[in-house]
């Protein structure tokens, strides 16, 4: 980009961060005068303190929510959930700090929510309005970016395609150089081959480029460093295009190992702090749980022990945490000669296996409640993808054959309800497109975990149950 498009960009940035900045305190003083105009004071120290400490969260919090890019920007209705977000998140803080420091009943409720109201208005007409500068600048090719590759090889034509699937209109490729073009070379991909690296350094002096990208295999180490050693004298930015593999992991960000760069394939799903947070979770509601089903649970043992012989529990070994196999317990729900502990057939509608009792528990999922047990112990968690009985077929094929990231959803423990479950896939999975739709789910509740999208799969879980449906 060119020193008056940088620099454009750069000050639509930075004064809609000093809009977000000036708005809690300006507005607030605004929100003072007419609500409490008999008192209002400049410089009232508690007044102060409030404003100047919600500007100081607002620029912190929202640089931390990425709110200040202008791809970020130019999507309005992803800025007003951040915003809403950040902005309550920020309020709530100070509310708990004034409850704390005992001065919540110096602030009044009513000039609180103007506050928060009109702040919070501020905020989104500053994004609208941002929205829309950033429209006409990419319609008149403002923000298109002109990017020069070097190497006409495989690389670089994986490179263009890439750029062209992923980028749209904010990259413009003005040309292709290799060291090869002293002789004439086809286009690629339709991008003329302009010469080489010494003609791209002529080309760059006369002509606007915002970025050159080498696109060469990082195993011709020499070759590579020679065209870098040569484009260092350019006032561009360079950039080293990933080698083939690359673009396979090209959403992948980039880490140091003490000063080495490496490329981050795969994070572990929950750190630390979010295994306790979620430990304490399944305590907290298994427990609960207990209390409130055990007279469900009561009512269920002797039903099955009136209806059919065996036992009232039933136990089967399925795949939990790291792939690791875990017994997993269960009211008895068939007749005590038809339950396996390895079920390559899952239970269908009508299933002749299925007590008259085992079809009613079924349904409403009350044969899964003994699992609470299981969360207690460690071994489950109240949400998470669902463990399946082993060597469990869809169209003949194992699961784990049927769908190539199928383990991967073994990188957290497996759970009472699941996000695949409330979004439909619950019962029999017995095509390849069921187990397939169902370990779509769980990848993303796995990449998305947070206590929130736990909550509300639970409260969903309920109106799940409740509609019984595809239970068998």
């Amino acid at each position: 980009m060119d020193r008056s498009k940088a620099y454009s960009e750069t000050k639509l940035l930075w004064l809609t961060r000093i809009a977000d900045i000036l708005a809690p305190a300006v507005i607030g003083w605004v929100a003072i005068t007419v609500w409490l105009p008999q008192h209002f004071d400049l410089f009232d120290d508690q007044y102060f303190l409030a404003m100047a400490t919600s500007s100081l969260l607002v620029a912190n919090v929202f640089h931390v929510l990425n709110l200040y890019s202008i791809r970020s920007l130019a999507s309005v209705p992803r800025q007003v959930g951040r915003v809403i977000l950040a902005w309550t998140g920020v309020l709530a803080l100070m509310i708990v700090a004034a409850f704390v420091t005992k001065v919540s009943a110096n602030f009044p409720r009513g000039w609180a929510i103007l506050w928060y109201v009109w702040t919070l208005g501020s905020f989104i007409a500053v994004r609208l309005a941002v929205a829309g500068i950033i429209g006409r600048w990419t319609e008149s090719g403002q923000l298109t970016r002109d990017v020069a590759v070097v190497g006409a090889g495989p690389h670089g034509r994986r490179l263009i395609q890439h750029l062209r699937e992923a980028a749209g209109a904010d990259y413009r490729i003005v040309g292709v150089f290799d060291e090869r073009a002293k002789r004439e070379m086809e286009p690629v991909e339709g991008v003329p081959v302009r010469g080489t690296v010494d003609d791209l350094i002529d080309y760059a002096r006369h002509h606007h480029i915002d970025q050159i990208v080498v696109a060469l295999p990082w195993a011709a180490e020499i070759r590579v460093m020679t065209i870098l050693k040569k484009l260092w004298e350019l006032p561009v930015d360079i950039r080293l295009a990933p080698d083939m593999i690359g673009f396979r992991l090209a959403h992948c960000s980039y880490s140091e190992l003490g000063d080495v760069p490496v490329l981050n394939v795969f994070d572990k799903p929950l750190s630390a702090d979010k295994l306790l947070l979620k430990r304490l979770e399944d305590i907290g509601l298994a427990l609960l749980l207990l209390l409130v089903f055990s007279p469900v649970m009561l009512a269920t043992a002797l039903a099955i022990k009136l209806d059919s012989r065996g036992p009232i529990l039933f136990r089967q070994t399925r795949y939990g945490f790291n792939n690791q196999r875990i017994q997993v317990w269960k009211f008895r729900s068939m007749y005590a000669d038809e339950c396996r502990d390895i079920a390559p057939v899952q239970v269908g509608r009508d299933d002749p296996r299925i007590t008259r009792v085992g079809r009613f528990i079924r349904r409403t999922s009350i044969d899964e409640l003994p699992q609470l047990f299981n969360v207690l112990g460690g071994s489950m968690s109240m949400v998470g993808p669902r463990p399946h009985p082993i060597d469990t077929k869809a169209e003949n094929l194992l699961f784990e054959e049927a769908v190539a990231e199928y383990a991967a959803r073994h990188r957290v423990k497996p759970g009472l309800t699941g996000w695949a479950q409330v979004n439909g896939w619950r019962g029999e999975t017995d095509t390849i497109e069921k187990i397939r739709k169902r370990v779509d789910h769980d990848l993303y509740y796995i990449e998305n975990w947070s206590l929130l999208l736990d909550i509300k799969i639970v409260l969903m879980t309920i109106i799940t149950v409740l509609r019984g449906k595809n239970a068998y």
